[in-house]
């Protein structure tokens, strides 16, 4: 994965190049981003660049004019888009590169015996690396088929670290470590910090978190930070539209949705077809004009989706509130798609700014409820109690 092939994050990869090319880089950067943000594709494109680029070596004296046996040795790098035909590139796009390392979550294996340790689930590491560059710990705990284990890293793993990161590098000047998720790090990552502080020559720590604040201090005082902002809807539509074929228009709306997330993007893309917007005014008429019966089959409906559908209907319903509020407060001339901003303009007459943020909150809410595995059934039963009472006395048939 060479930079270019990082999605946004433009002054970013500047900043991170010229660190390497003005010899200004630090041992351990910590790459701080939100889910979806791009901050372990970021940092594995950097990694890559790291132990591919390397293209000469300079000796250099100093101003007294030291002789060439005491004379300083300064590495010339390559631009990021040069090292695509490097033979390192090569197995480093692999992440077969023998100087570049990964440590992140793994779970008690199946065979008696084998230590918790990344090397032992290095191959669909890579293939999940490569697959799926954008997804989460959920998505990596799912893809090795965790079931109900935890994911963490490990002691064992720690050791692991510290030995192979021991070994002088094979071809490249520098030995890289990414660690993914050091929030799954407990007080086993303590057996780090003198590595990470006193580190053997040219050997550069990479961490990639979600949250600063489930990371040891004593880890996160040994790193330099690098912020990963969220994506712009326009950087996100972009790559919707190049990478997976979207018109424009829904590549903008689904960017609308998104909240500076490619991996919600691109799981809004596999559930585009499906037709939130008839549901949504199925559930509305149930629980303002048909009564509890109706609301009891449209519930009963809607807990046969999968915990994925169920998200992605509740962030497409939280995403027309959102529209809703921005017609009342910025007029009915913006921009939308005729369907939704009819939908827009009947919602806004049975409420006001004040109840629709009050259902957003609320649909936030169960958001992170099907994430942890809450009964579906009751969920939306009780949202739909909650809606009834936030807009009550006021009806409308949502045609």
């Amino acid at each position: 994965m060479l930079l270019r092939d990082v999605i946004g994050q433009e002054k970013l990869k500047h900043q991170l190049v010229e660190m390497v090319q003005h010899q200004r880089l630090s041992h351990a950067l910590l790459f701080v981003g939100p889910e979806g943000s791009g901050a372990l594709p970021l940092a594995i494109a950097f990694a890559q660049y790291l132990v591919s680029s390397p293209a000469t070596t300079n000796e250099v004296a100093d101003l007294f004019a030291v002789p060439n046996a005491l004379a300083k040795q300064v590495h010339t790098y390559n631009a990021p888009d040069a090292i695509a035909d490097l033979p390192a590139y090569q197995r480093a796009s692999q992440l077969m590169h023998p100087d570049l390392h990964f440590s992140f979550p793994t779970i008690t294996a199946e065979k008696s015996g084998q230590k918790n340790i990344s090397a032992n689930f290095i191959e669909p590491w890579r293939e999940f690396v490569q697959g799926y560059p954008y997804g989460n710990v959920f998505d990596w705990l799912q893809f090795i088929k965790a079931e109900n284990k935890q994911g963490n890293i490990s002691a064992d793993e720690c050791a692991e670290i510290i030995k192979k990161l021991s070994f002088k590098s094979f071809e490249s000047p520098f030995k890289v470590l990414v660690m993914w998720m050091p929030e799954y790090l407990g007080k086993e990552g303590n057996k780090l910090l003198k590595l990470i502080e006193e580190p053997p020559a040219d050997t550069i720590f990479l961490l990639v978190a979600n949250s600063e604040e489930q990371i040891l201090p004593t880890i996160l005082s040994r790193c330099q930070f690098i912020r990963v902002p969220r994506l712009t809807n326009a950087e996100i539509a972009t790559a919707l539209e190049t990478r997976a074929n979207l018109s424009p228009e829904k590549a903008q709306l689904i960017a609308a949705m998104s909240d500076g997330n490619y991996r919600e993007a691109l799981h809004l893309v596999q559930h585009s077809d499906t037709d939130f917007l008839d549901q949504i005014r199925d559930w509305l008429n149930a629980i303002l004009k048909n009564g509890p019966l109706a609301q009891l089959k449209w519930v009963d409906e809607v807990s046969k989706l999968g915990r994925e559908q169920q998200k992605q209907f509740l962030k497409y319903f939280n995403h027309l509130l959102e529209q809703s509020i921005r017609i009342k407060v910025l007029g009915a001339d913006l921009p939308l798609d005729p369907d939704l901003k009819d939908f827009a303009l009947r919602i806004n007459k049975i409420a006001g700014v004040g109840q629709l943020e009050a259902i957003i909150q609320e649909l936030d809410k169960a958001v992170y409820f099907i994430e942890r595995n809450a009964n579906a059934k009751m969920l939306f039963m009780a949202m739909g109690i909650k809606f009834y009472h936030i807009i009550r006395n006021k009806t409308l048939i949502l045609t």
